[in-house]
């Protein structure tokens, strides 16, 4: 499923316009995104939630000379899906 095809699921559910819908979903990735960027914690009731990790400077190598390279410090978005979801996943 893509930003498309759940925009036209709110369309036929909510009785909007594709356009409006597709305007939704794009407002809610946006504030999600927003929201992790400065660090939130993202709670979505029933789905889950939305973390951003720090993952440490390490060490590494390249596969293709062995040759040894630093991986540079990064932040990372994590999900963790909701009980109702896992239950639904799992039948």
């Amino acid at each position: 499923m893509n930003n498309n095809d759940l925009a036209d699921v709110i369309a036929q559910a909510e009785g909007v316009t594709k356009a409006d819908a597709r305007k939704l979903v794009d407002t809610v990735f946006a504030a999600i995104g927003d929201a992790a960027a400065k660090g939130e914690e993202i709670s979505l009731n029933g789905f889950g939630k939305f973390k951003v990790k720090d993952s440490p400077e390490r060490e590494g190598r390249n596969p293709a000379t062995g040759e040894a390279m630093t991986f540079k410090a990064s932040r990372k978005l994590t999900f963790a899906p909701a009980k109702a979801v896992k239950d639904k996943l799992n039948g």
